[in-house]
């Protein structure tokens, strides 16, 4: 079995981040409203802000690293963009919160965006990275 060593300043960083999103989770978890209950809406808000800002990441490393192509990432931010005005406008016609079933397809699709980033940094098209 081959072993891979990381760098530790990755590892650091890693641990800080999952450690920033959990506080972030948790605290909106527990946020509670005047009547006394948690609100769980503001963890759906997080929960899709957390993964559209990993998905955005991940295609800035992509672009990065030249593992997309201008097409590629051009396409990707395309789809992001059109689920980001979906969401908004879901959101609006529903008095700022998203149905479950809304919630279901926003999460499908995520799923779907995440599948197509694998996908396009793991092809053989690839460019020059950027320095």
């Amino acid at each position: 079995m081959k072993r891979e060593w990381l760098n530790w300043k990755s590892v650091v960083a890693a641990a800080i981040l999952i450690g920033a999103s959990s506080a972030t989770q948790t605290s909106a978890q527990t946020q509670s409203t005047s009547s006394g209950f948690a609100t769980v809406q503001s963890a759906d808000k997080d929960r899709i802000a957390d993964r559209k800002e990993n998905q955005q990441d991940r295609i800035a490393q992509g672009v990065k690293s030249g593992q997309l192509t201008a097409g590629e990432t051009a396409n990707l931010e395309g789809k992001e963009a059109r689920l980001n005005h979906e969401i908004r406008k879901d959101r609006a016609a529903n008095g700022g919160k998203l149905t479950n079933g809304e919630k279901a397809k926003v999460n499908r699709q995520q799923n779907r965006l995440s599948n197509q980033i694998y996908k396009d940094k793991h092809n053989s098209r690839t460019q020059h990275p950027r320095k």
